[in-house]
């Protein structure tokens, strides 16, 4: 049975102390393995993982290689680092299923939107069905937390906030449920 993952910003030599020290190393080239074992440690041959932008940053050849290495089927969402030739790069991979600009995609009764930029895509009326809602996933933003102004239907799927590691599908839906039933308390 195959699992879906969702991760983003990987930024694979992009070597710059901002974005590996926050992450825990010491320099670009751990960064880099780090992140291709942990998401191999989760990731198997036959699971989708989408990627929601960022994937490199710098030398695109590093970068591809490192892409290369990664598990999975992928499907990647435009961000901001993503250009036009990477894009072509990427639709070349053998590992990278598609390429788009933005997603939406149905899972069982649940619509997601995918896009590398923060979305409202739902309001806060309390509804006991999650599945009225449209949720973002989410990355750009470097957070280190889950929720974009602890929206419940925002979640932030970038690896700065999940341990460098791309995240399951049901453990991002029981996350959201649990800050749903935190938010409904108040409203």
């Amino acid at each position: 049975m195959s699992n879906i993952f969702f991760t983003s910003d990987l930024h694979f030599g992009h070597d710059r102390e901002f974005v590996y020290k926050p992450r825990g190393f010491e320099n670009i080239y751990d960064m880099n393995e780090a992140i291709v074992s942990n998401w191999n440690s989760v990731v198997n041959p036959e699971d989708d993982v989408y990627l929601l932008g960022d994937v490199m940053l710098g030398d695109n050849e590093v970068g591809i290689k490192m892409l290369h290495n990664l598990k999975g089927k992928i499907h990647i969402i435009r961000g901001n680092h993503d250009t036009n030739s990477r894009m072509a790069l990427y639709k070349e991979s053998y590992n990278v299923v598609d390429v788009n600009e933005g997603q939406y995609l149905k899972i069982g009764k649940q619509s997601l939107y995918l896009c590398h930029y923060p979305t409202y895509t739902s309001n806060l009326e309390k509804s006991a069905n999650l599945g009225e809602h449209i949720i973002n996933f989410f990355g750009h933003t470097h957070q280190q937390t889950n929720f974009f102004n602890e929206i419940p239907f925002m979640y932030h799927v970038g690896v700065d906030s999940h341990n460098n590691t791309p995240v399951a599908y049901e453990e991002i839906i029981a996350d959201i449920k649990k800050k749903a039933d935190e938010c409904y308390k108040f409203l």
